[in-house]
């Protein structure tokens, strides 16, 4: 297995970082509650709603972010003081067909 195949699988052993990859495959859903502040599905989730959902403090979501991120799995956009998270989806499908392709 390639490392950074096992460096991805270990981020998404944390069970908030995985709670947020499942979140934001459906964004407009998942944070329904929350008025977004900018379109969800060009921008993605603002950090502030996934620390509000998660129950987490910003900066520890902003580390889990950090993480997902440096892994290629989400992209980020500053909107004025604001940062917000989606999903970049030929990545995890990469990640899938990967895992597909070692176990099957």
């Amino acid at each position: 297995m390639s490392s950074s195949l096992v460096e991805v699988l270990k981020l998404l052993g944390n069970p908030t970082r995985l709670q947020i990859m499942e979140w934001l495959r459906s964004p407009e859903e998942s944070f329904a509650e929350y008025a977004p502040v900018a379109d969800r599905e060009e921008y993605g989730v603002c950090v502030t709603h996934l620390a509000a959902k998660t129950g987490l403090a910003q900066s520890t979501i902003s580390i889990h972010m950090n993480s997902l991120e440096r892994a290629g799995l989400v992209e980020s956009t500053r909107i004025g003081k604001w940062t917000h998270y989606r999903r970049v989806g030929t990545q995890v499908d990469e990640l899938v067909e990967q895992l597909q392709h070692r176990l099957i």
